[in-house]
């Protein structure tokens, strides 16, 4: 049996795809003493345990002896401009210690979920895995740790690792997972009126860890592939999310010059951001923009069918 390390597997997207290997792999785990495992429920008992920080290259070099994969899940989601230090640190170092870590042992597949965050924006309506960095007021303090941290993954390669790297979008899952991007839910849920004009990217977790495993057990190495089912406008998309959740859908449209009054609007977008933590104007500027996230590569290798948005959000609010 396959074995397989899991840094961040108590977060959203890893936890998920710690259930997609149940029974197929051996899981290990890297979290910190006081991270919860609720999201993983049961299997949480499954998983031996590598308790530390992610920054901690001994651990790591514990942890990544004889495994045959593994996947970089950890990270640091923040759009608070106070915490650019702590996101370096995080997503940056911690990537480069785990690199580093993995080219000490014979542990040689490495598989990294960044974000489509790290593939920079620069009034670039259309953006694919060949998107070139570029230095732009656009892009905010999460986005550029992680863009470093997948430099770090990429010399990785060049120094002898087989890598993949992931840049999914906004993520939805359950309503009560209250983890990362799963917390645009409350906006609607608390009743606001305004949304964005621009358009949000998404997709059902359940999707992304379908294709994410599906893709990793094609070995296709030394590729990036953007993980998103398409761009809808803000209007739409809470419209069909208040249907489903039978509440009123936000009306009024947040215009540029209202956007620009960060103070007055930061609640609204504190529902974007893990811990309702205070955001930056990039964040607000990214929200009035029209950028889609083209799937193109995913969609020619796996030929996938994905969840109507609908279904979607039915899902995200039951029970099961």
């Amino acid at each position: 049996m396959k074995k397989i390390l899991i840094t961040g597997i108590t977060g959203l997207l890893g936890s998920y795809l710690a259930k997609s290997y149940a029974g197929e792999a051996k899981l290990s785990g890297l979290k910190r003493p006081s991270s919860s495992t609720a999201l993983l429920g049961d299997l949480s008992t499954q998983v031996q345990w590598y308790e530390g920080e992610i920054t901690d290259v001994e651990l790591l070099i514990e942890a990544c002896k004889d495994q045959d994969l593994v996947i970089h899940a950890a990270g640091m989601v923040s759009f608070d401009e106070s915490k650019k230090e702590a996101l370096l640190k995080t997503n940056a170092q911690g990537t480069a210690c785990l690199v580093n870590a993995m080219l000490s042992t014979n542990c040689k597949n490495l598989v990294f979920i960044s974000s489509v965050a790290a593939l920079g924006k620069d009034n670039i309506p259309i953006i694919n895995e060949n998107q070139k960095w570029v230095n732009s007021t656009m892009n905010t303090p999460y986005a550029i740790s992680k863009h470093l941290a997948e430099l770090e993954v990429w010399r990785g390669a060049q120094e002898g690792l087989e890598v993949m790297v992931f840049n999914p979008s906004v993520l939805l899952a359950k309503v009560g997972d209250e983890r990362s991007s799963s917390q645009i839910y409350r906006y609607v849920l608390d009743g606001h009126s305004y949304y964005p004009t621009g358009h949000i990217n998404y997709i059902d977790i359940r999707d992304a860890v379908s294709l994410i495993h599906s893709i990793i057990t094609s070995e296709s190495w030394g590729n990036r592939y953007i993980i998103n089912k398409e761009a809808v406008p803000y209007e739409k998309f809470f419209k069909e999310m208040s249907t489903e959740f039978k509440l009123t859908a936000p009306k009024k449209p947040l215009n540029n010059w209202m956007a620009k009054l960060v103070v007055n609007w930061s609640m609204f977008y504190n529902y974007f951001a893990a811990n309702k933590i205070p955001i930056s104007r990039q964040t607000i500027q990214n929200a009035q923009t029209k950028i889609s996230y083209d799937n193109t590569k995913v969609n020619e290798l796996t030929n996938f069918t994905y969840t109507p948005l609908k279904d979607t959000f039915k899902w995200a609010m039951s029970e099961n």
